[in-house]
């Protein structure tokens, strides 16, 4: 948790390939087309091994798709294509047994497999509940026999809200409730002496994701024969950017904890525009373990004997397995109220020089956008960097402009003796402390609370993630001796979660509750890299409940950097401020163009703040699925569209034509609908 470690897992044979151990983290995707249509399948699988996908994932909803994936084989191994090839099942155990004859891996979700949800909350009995798991357990025997027969791995899927009646009975629609279904087809695999199998958590929501993951590597490294290897992704993440920064929040979270072997990002796209994501997402780890690799398979080899079979779970600073946001002092600032269960606030750093007063201030007008204060994506404080008491001079006389946005102004010193010059002028006052650089003992005890805020900012580039702590706790310390409250403390840092995790540990030790702004500087990145980098960094942290503002500074547009922070928020769940859309990537269940119909609902329906909309090509990824949606739009079969409230369907089989209309006929008559503003 305070460093990078690849957690050592049992490898696992996936055709030509294997995962785990510290092979490489392989990248998948799956098709979109219906398996049936033996053409276009091939040709899709042909297109994403063309893009460098390592894994390809088909569905195989009926015995005649799994007999016809051996004809997609077949066709793929005739054109030299090699990628492993996953069967994805769902309900059927004929389908299973069947495609084990022409896969490397078949995926089985235990909230479906064997089961028949009704969603019906009904209570099992001790007797009732053991009888179900018998009758699981007897179904899903022939299909080990069949993997095992065939030297065919198995991923045990489990998906947030797609979990048995059996199980939600008794654990809750719950990161729990996940892992005890994945552990209990796990049990049986190894009752059975089979040993080929992997993981996966997954949920739309990506606190959710976050915690099943960490809970299910706590629980059955204590308890299984093997570590296994780990397929991470987070489901229905949607598309564009929302989708790209969700994905990577998620599996990035897990990643920067050396969890995973084998990644999908799920985009409501093209599938092929999924694997150069997944390959940026997971180069940094791959290229730390080349690093590790160039020192010698024998050094690799006596690490790994040297490790203890099961890895052990570091704990961090907060509950890894529920979600409590850091307690933290309230304080008064000019935007509102920072700290508490106040919802973070978002700040970006303008880029022209004081010295272009006029320049200047058209930037602060648009980051803050001033000509529509009601506008959603605008940056909520805006700091500007001082070196002299000319430059605060002329910022001055810019502020004077502003008028009553002059309190949503901030800027940053790296002179610690010019910021005492500065808190009766800006709304913020940053000093950054250069690793290596000293402050002055007379500066610090010469601060007191004024009007502006004092923030210390340790800029960290070289030295271990724990000297920011060090450092920050001690100045922390000294001005709570002071009885100083008006502070606030960050990193700027590549290392960006572990030095806050040593800070939130160091401050916690110390009973120090200031409240922190989480901090992202991105150096020369291109766009994707940035989007990736600053969900893992910050995104991971506000999963976790650490951080009560988000400052980003990047190469984006000005509100394009505001809108990055706020997707950020809105993925980690802390702050809604857009539109949700929980959109599944389709594949071969969905009988309509998904991409086109998200597209068209998005443009309908991305005015109303904070609803959670569902758009899912089947009911396989119906309304468990979109386990907190408020409102769904699920395909069922050809041409037919259900909407839902929740879980519930309201509206069956509306022709396909008609059902966006329903959808906000529907969102009206629950009183969630407002019109778009012009």
């Amino acid at each position: 948790m305070y460093r990078y470690s690849r957690r050592l897992t049992h490898e696992v044979g996936f055709g030509p390939i294997s995962l785990g151990g510290y092979q490489p983290i392989k990248v998948e995707s799956m098709t979109t087309t219906h398996t049936m249509d033996t053409q276009a399948s091939v040709e899709q699988c042909r297109r994403l091994y063309e893009a460098g996908c390592e894994i390809i994932r088909l569905t195989v909803p009926t015995e005649k798709d799994a007999d016809n994936l051996k004809v997609i084989r077949d066709q793929l191994r005739r054109d030299g294509i090699t990628t492993p090839l996953v069967a994805d099942i769902h309900f059927s155990q004929k389908a299973a047994l069947k495609a084990v004859e022409s896969v490397e891996n078949v995926r089985i979700n235990p909230g479906n497999f064997a089961n028949r949800r009704k969603f019906s909350n009904e209570d099992y009995s001790e007797e009732a509940y053991k009888d179900e798991f018998y009758k699981v357990r007897t179904e899903f025997l022939p299909l080990i026999a069949k993997a095992k027969e065939y030297g065919v791995s198995m991923r045990i899927g489990t998906n947030h809200g797609s979990l048995s009646d059996r199980i939600v009975s008794r654990y809750g629609n719950t990161p729990d409730g996940m892992v005890e279904a994945a552990l209990e087809f796990a049990r049986i695999c190894e009752d059975e002496g089979y040993y080929d199998i992997l993981f996966s958590m997954k949920s739309s929501n990506v606190r959710v994701m976050i915690q099943a993951y960490r809970l299910l590597v706590m629980k059955a490294d204590a308890e299984l024969r093997h570590a296994y290897p780990l397929h991470l992704g987070v489901t229905e993440a949607g598309d564009g950017d929302e989708g790209r920064i969700k994905s990577a929040m998620g599996i990035g979270a897990l990643l920067e904890e050396g969890l995973g072997d084998t990644i999908r990002v799920s985009l409501t796209e093209d599938p092929v525009h999924e694997v150069p994501v997944g390959f940026a997402l997971v180069k940094k780890y791959n290229d730390f373990q080349k690093v590790m690799g160039n020192k010698g398979h024998a050094s690799v080899n006596r690490l790994m004997e040297s490790q203890v079979a099961k890895p052990s779970f570091e704990m961090p600073p907060f509950d890894p397995v529920s979600y409590q946001r850091r307690k933290t002092m309230v304080i008064e600032a000019g935007p509102g109220d920072i700290g508490g269960e106040n919802l973070p606030m978002v700040e970006t750093t303008a880029r022209e020089p004081v010295t272009n007063g006029d320049m200047l201030l058209e930037e602060l007008r648009s980051r803050l956008v001033v000509e529509k204060p009601d506008a959603e994506v605008r940056s909520e404080l805006v700091t500007v960097p001082v070196s002299s008491l000319d430059e605060a001079a002329a910022l001055e006389e810019v502020l004077d402009k502003l008028g009553p946005y002059r309190g949503r102004v901030g800027v940053s010193v790296r002179d610690a003796s010019l910021a005492a010059r500065l808190l009766d002028i800006a709304a913020k006052v940053r000093i950054d402390i250069v690793e290596g650089e000293m402050i002055e003992k007379e500066v610090l005890e010469g601060l007191h609370d004024r009007k502006a805020l004092i923030e210390f900012c340790f800029v960290h580039e070289n030295s271990s993630e724990k000297l920011p702590a060090d450092l920050l706790s001690r100045i922390a310390l000294k001005m709570q001796k002071k009885g100083m409250q008006r502070l606030l403390f960050s990193i700027d840092s590549p290392s960006t979660v572990y030095a806050y995790r040593h800070l939130v540990r160091s401050f916690g030790e110390a009973g120090i509750d200031y409240p922190l702004v989480v901090r992202y500087r991105t150096g020369k990145k291109a766009r994707l890299e940035t989007l990736i980098d600053c969900a893992i960094q910050t995104g991971t942290l506000f999963c976790d409940g650490i951080g009560d503002m988000l400052a980003v500074e990047t190469d984006f547009a000005e509100n394009e950097e505001a809108s990055l922070a706020f997707s950020v928020l809105q993925a980690a769940r802390v702050r809604m401020s857009k539109t949700e859309f929980i959109s599944c990537p389709g594949c071969g269940r969905t009988y309509f163009d998904l991409e086109k119909t998200a597209g068209i609902i998005k443009s309908r329906m991305s005015h109303l703040k904070g609803l959670k909309i569902g758009i899912m090509g089947c009911i396989v990824n119906g309304p468990g699925e979109m386990a907190d949606a408020d409102f769904g739009y699920v395909g069922s079969g050809r041409n037919g569209v259900s909407l839902y409230v929740g879980k519930e369907c309201v509206e069956s089989n509306i022709p396909e034509e008609d059902a966006v209309n329903k959808l906000v006929e529907l969102i009206k008559l629950h009183g969630r609908w407002v019109d778009p503003v012009e």
